[in-house]
């Protein structure tokens, strides 16, 4: 048996969070449920990729798209409980990063 072979789920869980952006998306989602304009301007992705993104993770289980019924309509997005399952996941990330990445540098 070859024990070199990556666990498909494994695979598949890697496949996901390396997405460019969606790390920071579940990461700012952490925070509780928020409008789609405060996620562009907090993570200052565009209007198009970050609703590509949000769908990928709500088609994952992963977010949940709340619209009210109100004027102008208010949508809001908020992780799942699998979602919130990977709050101790971003957490060792964030404590492995303040050890071990080294600040960007500051562009004047």
């Amino acid at each position: 048996m070859d024990t070199s072979v990556i666990c498909p789920r494994f695979e598949s869980a890697i496949s996901i969070l390396s997405q460019r952006w969606t790390g920071l998306i579940i990461y700012q989602l952490l925070n509780g449920p928020q409008r789609f304009s405060k996620l562009t301007e907090v993570i200052g992705i565009s209007g198009r990729l970050l609703s590509e993104r949000l769908k990928n993770l709500e088609s994952q289980g992963l977010v949940t798209r709340t619209v009210y019924p109100e004027t102008p309509v208010r949508i809001e997005y908020e992780l799942t409980e699998k979602g919130k399952s990977l709050k101790s996941v971003m957490d060792e990330i964030q404590t492995w990063s303040q050890e071990w990445i080294e600040a960007p540098a500051e562009t004047k």
